[in-house]
């Protein structure tokens, strides 16, 4: 596997000698001195060039960053979010390391660039970025909640509980899953995230997929969270169910004393009590 110090030398070999690129940056998690290093962390560059048309013309000129296992190029698929005003190249090498490559156009970047708080000024040919501040991790803290979202995540992740429950009472276990780990496991966890910003005065990373949350958050509480994650057994999908329901309302009944929110209990109460009900004729 190549080095660190051997994959960056070549970023910036390879922008050095290119007319066309004019500046390079690096961003996400390499650009933050809060996080620790690892083998898996993704080289985000951001390379600012004069033109687009040329790079994407012959997408063969990516070959010199090394033999890949597997590529892909978001703006050019069908499904995915895509950017308007830029190319990205998405490279995982056969060496273990990967290259997220981002081409941004110049002409854009008055109007269309947003400068991500992680940022570090690699190559600047023109000093565009003479300004450009040490990397903090502002972008990404979490951020505080107003009422009425606070107020409509408690009424998403209640009304889409009860759908969990007719899945399963139906056997439709994929649905059931479905149900529960999109929605429900996402408004479940908004609020583990707004908890811990409230106890670090939001100046807390949530991370990805609340991969942080560890660092702010008891071991007891960290278990009961991990036994959310059900597996496919009707009985225990019920057991992940309720126990996100109770986790989610003690959290929420916390976090809407603290902020001085309206929290709407009976309206948690009737969901626990008709998902009890569901179970309870449930034959399967």
């Amino acid at each position: 596997m190549r080095s660190e110090d051997e994959m960056m030398e070549l970023i910036l070999k390879i922008a050095k000698a290119d007319e066309r690129i004019r500046a390079a940056l690096l961003s996400g998690s390499r650009a933050n001195p809060e996080t620790a290093k690892d083998i898996f962390q993704d080289f985000d560059i951001i390379y600012v060039v004069t033109e687009l048309d040329s790079f994407m013309k012959d997408h063969s000129w990516i070959d010199v960053f090394g033999e890949r296992i597997i590529m892909q190029l978001p703006e050019e698929m069908i499904i995915g979010e895509k950017a308007i005003h830029s190319f990205s190249y998405l490279m995982l090498f056969k060496d273990r390391n990967r290259i997220d490559l981002t081409l941004f156009p110049i002409d854009k970047l008055e109007t269309e660039f947003r400068q991500d708080s992680l940022t570090i000024r690699l190559i600047d040919k023109d000093k565009r970025f003479e300004n450009l501040a040490s990397p903090t991790n502002t972008d990404h803290l979490i951020q505080e909640p107003t009422e009425k979202l606070f107020i409509d995540c408690c009424n998403e992740f209640w009304w889409v509980s009860t759908y969990v429950g007719k899945g399963l009472w139906r056997n439709d276990i994929p649905y059931a899953k479905d149900m529960l780990e999109g929605t429900v496991r996402s408004m479940f966890m908004k609020i583990i995230e707004w908890n811990i910003g409230i106890q670090t005065n939001f100046n807390a990373s949530f991370g990805q997929s609340g991969r942080n949350m560890k660092k702010y958050i008891s071991n007891e509480l960290y278990d009961k969270i991990l036994s959310t994650y059900p597996d496919s057994n009707i009985r225990n999908i019920w057991h992940s169910l309720f126990l996100m329901n109770d986790l989610f309302d003690e959290l929420a009944k916390g976090i809407a004393n603290k902020m001085r929110f309206t929290y709407n209990e009976s309206e948690a109460n009737n969901v626990k009590e008709h998902l009890k009900w569901v179970q309870s004729t449930n034959k399967n």
